[in-house]
C-alpha cells in the first residue's frame, strides 16, 4: 500500500489551506503506522505491506455532537533507511503521532532514540507529540504507562504537549481519544502561539 515516491514530503502548497490539520504518523517499522491509518479511513482493519514510502489520507475524526475534525494524516515508512526523510515530512506540521508496538518490549529502546531525535529537531520543537502504544489487544503488551516510563517521554523539551494513548489497529481502541487528545494540544499550541504574537 506504500506509495514509491519516497522523497516527495508535503509543502506549504501542497496542503488544503486552512481545511484539515496537517498530522504526521511515523514510528519503527511494523509498529502498525499503516494499519492504524486504515482503521481510521475505513473503520476497519487492513492488513498492509511494509511501507516504502508514505501513504496520505483526509480523516474525519467526530468530536462530540455534529462536530468533526479534519486531519490529513501522513503515514512515512519507519525502516531504518527511511528516518532521516522524517523531517522532510513534519516541516511545519500541526502534530506528531509516534507508534510504538507495545507488544516488543525489547525494541523501545530504539523507538525512544528516534522519538527524542525527531522531537528535538529545530523544525519540530513544541510540535505536540502523541505516542500510540499499539497492538494492545497481543498479550504481553505494555500498558501506555509502562510505554511512557520506557520511552521517557516526560523528558521531551518542556515546550512540548504529549499525551501516551493505549490503541489496537485491530479493534480500534483507543484511537478516538488519543486523536481528541491530539485535537486539544494542537488548539492548546495555536492559541498560545496568538498569545504571543499580540504581546509583542
Amino acid at each position: 500500500m506504500g506509495n514509491h515516491l519516497t522523497e516527495m514530503a508535503p509543502t506549504t502548497s501542497f496542503l488544503p489551506h486552512f481545511q484539515a490539520l496537517h498530522v504526521v504518523v511515523i514510528g519503527l517499522d511494523s509498529a502498525g503506522k499503516t494499519s492504524l491509518l486504515y482503521r481510521l479511513k475505513f473503520k476497519e482493519f487492513v492488513q498492509s505491506i511494509p511501507t516504502k514510502g508514505f501513504n496520505t489520507e483526509k480523516i474525519r475524526v467526530p468530536l462530540g455532537g455534529s462536530r468533526g475534525i479534519t486531519f490529513q494524516v501522513w503515514d512515512v515508512g519507519g525502516q531504518e533507511k527511511l528516518r532521516p526523510l522524517w523531517r522532510s515530512y513534519t516541516r511545519r506540521t500541526d502534530g506528531l503521532v509516534f507508534v510504538v508496538d507495545a507488544a516488543e518490549a525489547e525494541r523501545l529502546d530504539e523507538a525512544k532514540v528516534e522519538l527524542h531525535r525527531i522531537s528535538r529537531a529545530s523544525d519540530n520543537q513544541g510540535v505536540p507529540v502523541l505516542v500510540l502504544a499499539n497492538k494492545q489487544d497481543q498479550p504481553g503488551a505494555l500498558s501506555a504507562a509502562e510505554v511512557e516510563k520506557r520511552l521517557a517521554v516526560r523528558e521531551l523539551a518542556t515546550a512540548t504537549l504529549t499525551h501516551v494513548q493505549g490503541c489496537s489497529a485491530v479493534d480500534g481502541l483507543g484511537l478516538q481519544p488519543g486523536l481528541e487528545r491530539l485535537y486539544e494540544m494542537i488548539l492548546k499550541r495555536k492559541k498560545a502561539a496568538r498569545a504571543g504574537k499580540k504581546r509583542r
